[in-house]
């Protein structure tokens, strides 16, 4: 396999483990979100002095503005994921939440963005989508034997909601703005794209932290600020900020490139889902694990179809 293949799977691995060492180290959905924030803030203040600033990447008063918003809806996002992985568990919560983020991703680069400029990738687009959707429709189906114990309730599907929200205005802020004239074409095509993406990172980071704080004092639990779980789940920052870094070094790479680099990361869903139930030893019934085998391979199949619909153009 080329090694640039392997480095752009690398996210997928790192970000698929997210809700798997989050429910390892324990803590509210608040100490969860404040404890990655707290990683994702030490990973973008070292990019930001050790690469960005002497590369003498741009930094003026916008790229802070993209990153903090960026930073705090991410912030947004990842608590509900989080109440989300509490409410379902991490082998339906992981499935249903990255096909969310798939579907959602899609669609905004097809109808807000203009990344879907002919009626074939539309159709490859929609065909796409409904992979996806019938793919996490067979993850997340109950045992038959035992339907009105499920765990996809109104409140699960309400964190899904919230946290699909969240990380959508996250992925399509930068390129958003980008599109609007915002961020110049200047900024953004210095190395690539690697400047202006690199270069938010360190905005970004103190906007998750500043998100991550106001999600404690939502919740109330500003007493539980400094527990345990809190700078236990920095661990989880830090597996997060890995996964980030090697989607910007993928993204950079002219032979796998931004769409390829953002599809492949998607395929956390493999790890979270399988490690749901051979790690967490989430039970799923022989009926079900027929179904989340299906569905799985549906999902992929949905995922690598949008990741390469530019070549339908």
């Amino acid at each position: 396999m080329d090694f640039a293949i392997v480095l752009a799977l690398l996210p997928a691995l790192f970000w698929g483990s997210v809700g798997l060492v989050s429910t390892k180290m324990g803590g509210t959905a608040a100490q969860q979100t404040l404890g990655m924030s707290t990683g994702a803030l030490f990973f973008g203040l070292t990019t930001m002095f050790a690469f960005v600033m002497p590369n003498h990447y741009y930094l003026g008063s916008r790229i802070w503005v993209v990153g903090l918003l960026s930073g705090l809806v991410w912030a947004m996002g990842m608590a509900f994921q989080f109440l989300l992985f509490k409410q379902m568990g991490v082998s339906l919560g992981m499935p249903l939440s990255t096909a969310a983020q798939i579907i959602m991703n899609a669609l905004l680069a097809a109808v807000v963005l203009g990344e879907w400029t002919n009626g074939m990738m539309w159709l490859i687009g929609i065909v796409s989508i409904a992979l996806v959707v019938l793919g996490a429709t067979f993850i997340s189906k109950p045992d038959k034997a035992a339907v009105e114990k499920s765990n996809l309730d109104a409140k699960g599907i309400f964190y899904l909601v919230m946290s699909t929200v969240g990380f959508m205005i996250y992925f399509v802020l930068p390129n958003l703005l980008s599109k609007i004239g915002y961020i110049s074409d200047d900024i953004k095509s210095v190395d690539n794209g690697i400047a202006y993406t690199t270069a938010i990172v360190g905005p970004q980071g103190i906007g998750q932290f500043i998100g991550a704080i106001i999600i404690v004092l939502v919740f109330r639990e500003s007493k539980l600020m400094f527990g345990k779980a809190s700078f236990k789940n920095i661990i989880t920052g830090l597996v997060w900020a890995a996964g980030n870094i090697f989607v910007f070094i993928s993204a950079a790479d002219p032979s796998v490139g931004q769409t390829i680099a953002t599809t492949l990361s998607q395929l956390g869903i493999i790890v979270g889902t399988f490690g749901g139930i051979y790690i967490l030893k989430e039970k799923k019934s022989s009926h079900q694990m027929k179904f989340i085998i299906a569905g799985t391979i549906l999902v992929l199949i949905g995922a690598m179809i949008i990741g390469n619909i530019h070549s339908f153009a």
